[in-house]
């Protein structure tokens, strides 16, 4: 059989090959960039030389100069002629302002994190094993942390928990909430902060992230009113008014045990708020940049995790609203309503 082979595609590729080296790279390089606070310190400081960033930053000349070569070749900081760099406005709050919605940052530290077991997921390609989240590179913690929390700062007391009907009434008045798969715990403290009358508890099975959660929720002046253990969410005691799954569900072994188990400790009228990496229902609806993040991180992290776990259903970071939706029915839940979204999640009200 004769393949015949169009020259003009093949040379595509290859210069989209080649793009994604840089990428690969320049996505390091930037992890060096935020732990040395290269941008930090050019974000509005205008144009400077790389002996002035190395002088500011403490950090060798050389190095900084090659950095900031790579840097502006690949569009993340401008060159200004003269051996001048400047960092402009719109790239100093995508890689600086952690407040912002648009910062980005801590994906790098995530995905740099992810990759660094390469090694650990083609065996698992070969054997079918899972790998545990708590199995990775530490900087994993951080940087999914990093990269969800500016969304959640933005949008999770502001507009998600208000698009739930008689939630935020409930959370003015002092209700009880659960954060399972808490993490390091930045939703919780984040809604902490937000509803002083309410009360507290996140979960995690990863005792490192539960004990930074007691020390930022103590810092943040809200750790009389959370309280953090160390478990699976299916081991969540208790009743609540409002249970919250955050970016956590697709990761877990057992996705409708968990729900069955947690809609049993919802009190009457009672809700979950379950919030998802963005999908579509269909392969090629998620065929872009976004989807092409988050089959990626899947492959590396979450369906790994989740075959670590008793029963493995692996749906996978890509899920879809769909998907969700029976893994909500089969666990007992009668409504399922999407009720935000963002260029990176969907946000669902779930109830008995």
């Amino acid at each position: 059989m004769t393949t015949t082979v169009d020259e003009q595609r093949l040379m595509e590729f290859v210069f989209k090959a080649v793009g994604d080296f840089g990428a690969q790279l320049n996505g390091a390089l930037t992890v060096i960039g935020d732990k040395l606070g290269l941008y930090r310190a050019m974000a509005g400081a205008g144009p400077m030389s790389s002996k002035e960033l190395a002088a500011r930053t403490g950090t060798a000349e050389r190095y900084v100069r090659e950095w900031l070569s790579a840097q502006a070749a690949g569009g993340y900081v401008a060159y200004e002629g003269d051996g001048l760099f400047s960092l402009p406005a719109e790239q100093a709050i995508a890689l600086t302002d952690e407040s912002s919605p648009a910062c980005v940052i801590g994906g790098y530290e995530l995905m740099l994190a992810a990759v660094r077991s390469t090694d650990r997921l083609i065996e698992a390609f070969r054997t079918g094993e899972g790998v545990g989240w708590h199995e990775h590179h530490h900087d994993l913690f951080s940087g999914c942390e990093r990269f969800f929390r500016p969304g959640y700062h933005a949008y999770l007391a502001e507009s998600w928990l208000p698009a739930m009907p008689g939630v935020v009434e409930r959370l003015r008045a002092g209700a009880r909430v659960a954060d399972a798969g808490c993490g390091l715990g930045a939703s919780t403290i984040l809604m902490a902060k937000a509803f002083p009358e309410s009360t507290f508890v996140g979960i995690d099975y990863h005792a490192g992230s539960i004990d930074a959660a007691r020390e930022r929720a103590a810092e943040a002046g809200v750790g009389n009113r959370t309280r953090f253990e160390t478990g699976r969410a299916a081991e969540l005691s208790g009743t609540y008014d409002l249970i919250c799954l955050f970016d956590s569900l697709h990761d877990m072994g057992d996705p409708v045990g968990t729900l069955r188990s947690l809609r049993e400790r919802l009190d009457p009228g009672g809700s979950l708020l379950l919030v998802e990496p963005f999908a579509g229902d269909q392969v090629e609806a998620n065929l872009n940049p976004v989807g092409a993040v988050y089959y990626g991180a899947s492959t590396f992290l979450c369906t790994p995790n989740s075959l670590s776990q008793e029963v493995g259903a692996a749906l996978g970071a890509q899920a879809g609203e769909a998907r969700l939706r029976a893994v909500a029915s089969e666990a007992g839940f009668a409504s399922f309503e999407r009720v935000a979204e963002t260029p990176f999640n969907l946000v669902f009200h779930v109830r008995p």
